[in-house]
């Protein structure tokens, strides 16, 4: 069985963290981590907080895995399948750690969160050193400490409704930073885990994301996403709601966009709506995922809104600015889904005409109602209305991408085109996908871009001018 610390076996963070930095300066040579995070961003937000603690123990980073010291995966449990490619790399580590007992090998995230994950590591994965449940980020430096000294496996899976501020972080992007604004989640989708791996919602304080996002933009970030299972329902003490944060963040001055992720339509209301539209500074791009076209289904997922309340929302947006950015997210083949739930799906794409969609087949999550569903409804099937979806929403883009062209947009340019030599690409205030002309000096300013031609996954043109870093 693993060993379980307790709050009163081990020193503060701060304290650890000067030990292990002292035992890490001992060594004749540098102590090197690989840290790599599964899954959503909210998962690589907190893996930016756990390297960012690396980094303060004294540890520099490295890509390659065979050359770690310390090797930490962050893990998703939204899909069976990930949990099996985890477990999959955490076979193909062994060999690693056969070969050089003291490298160190710490499991973290959602998926250590589940008691049956656990219980796994502990039987069949007895080299894994650390473990972390997913709200326990501030327990690394202890767990580390723990291991450096003597405790074989050091183990905290504990859930913790408390959220650690001002904890260092490495971030992956010099112009692109995530920042969390709350926690877990209430909603229980009879099809999602998050809940149970993530707790019950909690959200950060306005006056601490403030001062996060306002010391971002100082060091020339650019775009600043706000994260949380559901962001339209944060709810600090002080009672601020989600819009309001909006506009708080909107008066920071400064050249940078703000976007969020996800929204949930149930809290997606006129007031958040208008702030999309009145905020200088926010993003015009609102990701709203819609799951389903057919209120039975809409009602089985437990997602708590109609067909028809979820159309009065684009209806409200779009009365206001007709080429508003719309995207969303689509589970097709649900447990039991019938081709009329389906049909009403492909009706619901047709009447929003969403700019881009990620779709998913549904698969059974164990843990969750829906995997206890029956689903009559054969896996070809779901293949073939798959094929459908994507058809529709191919044709659908082709043709809102046009309505760019001879526009000029601001684009923010974070990276060079994998198809073409002298193009460079980037996002849109509207999210969308832009390859211009350009080169790698680019990287992380706005550029002006004359939109000349569009396909369904982009849209192309001439950089005007860019805002060249000093």
């Amino acid at each position: 069985m693993q060993e379980t610390l307790q709050q009163n076996q081990f020193p503060s963070p701060e304290e650890c963290i000067q030990q292990v930095r002292k035992w890490l300066d001992e060594r004749p040579q540098k102590s090197l981590a690989y840290v790599h995070s599964f899954g959503c961003q909210l998962n690589v937000a907190d893996g930016e907080k756990l390297s960012g603690i690396l980094a303060e123990m004294g540890y520099d980073f490295t890509n390659d895995v065979n050359q770690a010291s310390l090797i930490l995966y962050n893990t998703c449990a939204v899909r069976e399948n990930a949990e099996d490619r985890v477990f999959g790399t955490l076979g193909s580590i062994k060999k690693l750690k056969m070969e050089n007992p003291a490298l160190i090998l710490c499991v973290t995230g959602c998926m250590t969160a589940q008691k049956t994950v656990a219980d796994k590591i502990a039987k069949s994965y007895r080299y894994v050193d650390i473990v972390l449940g997913s709200s326990a980020v501030g327990k690394l430096a202890q767990m580390i400490w723990a291991h450096m000294s003597g405790m074989r496996h050091a183990w905290d899976i504990e859930t913790y409704t408390d959220i650690p501020e001002g904890v260092p972080t490495v971030r992956e992007s010099t112009f692109k930073a995530a920042v969390p604004i709350m926690y877990g989640c209430n909603n229980f989708c009879t099809y999602c885990i998050v809940p149970y791996v993530r707790g019950r919602e909690r959200s950060r304080s306005p006056e601490a994301i403030i001062e996060e996002v306002h010391g971002l933009i100082q060091e020339g970030y650019k775009e600043i996403m706000l994260l949380g299972q559901n962001v339209n329902s944060y709810a600090p003490e002080c009672g601020m709601k989600f819009p309001e944060l909006l506009r708080e963040i909107d008066k920071i001055e400064g050249d940078y966009w703000i976007r969020f992720m996800s929204s949930h339509p149930k809290d997606a209301g006129t007031d958040l709506m208008d702030a999309l539209l009145e905020c200088e500074h926010v993003a015009k791009h609102l990701h709203l995922p819609v799951q389903s076209g057919s209120n039975e289904i809409l009602k089985r997922m437990n997602r708590r809104y109609t067909v028809e309340k979820y159309l009065g929302q684009v209806e409200y947006i779009r009365s206001k600015d007709p080429d508003f950015s719309l995207t969303t997210d689509l589970i097709v083949g649900f447990p039991d889904e019938t081709e009329e739930d389906f049909q009403a799906t492909l009706d619901i794409v047709k009447k929003v005409r969403y700019d881009n969609m990620y779709s998913f087949i549904y698969s059974k999550r164990t843990g969750t109602k829906a995997a206890i569903m029956p689903d009559n409804t054969p896996e070809q099937e779901k293949s073939a209305r798959m094929g459908r979806l994507l058809a529709l929403q191919r044709e659908i883009s082709v043709e809102n991408n046009k309505r760019f062209i001879g526009k000029t947009l601001k684009v923010l340019c974070d990276g060079e085109s994998k198809k073409r030599s002298g193009k460079m690409t980037g996002r849109s205030s509207e999210n969308m996908l832009v390859e211009f002309s350009g080169t790698p000096e680019m990287l992380g300013t706005f550029v002006s871009v004359k939109i000349t031609d569009s396909h369904s996954g982009m849209i192309e043109g001439e950089q005007i001018e860019f805002d060249k870093l000093a």
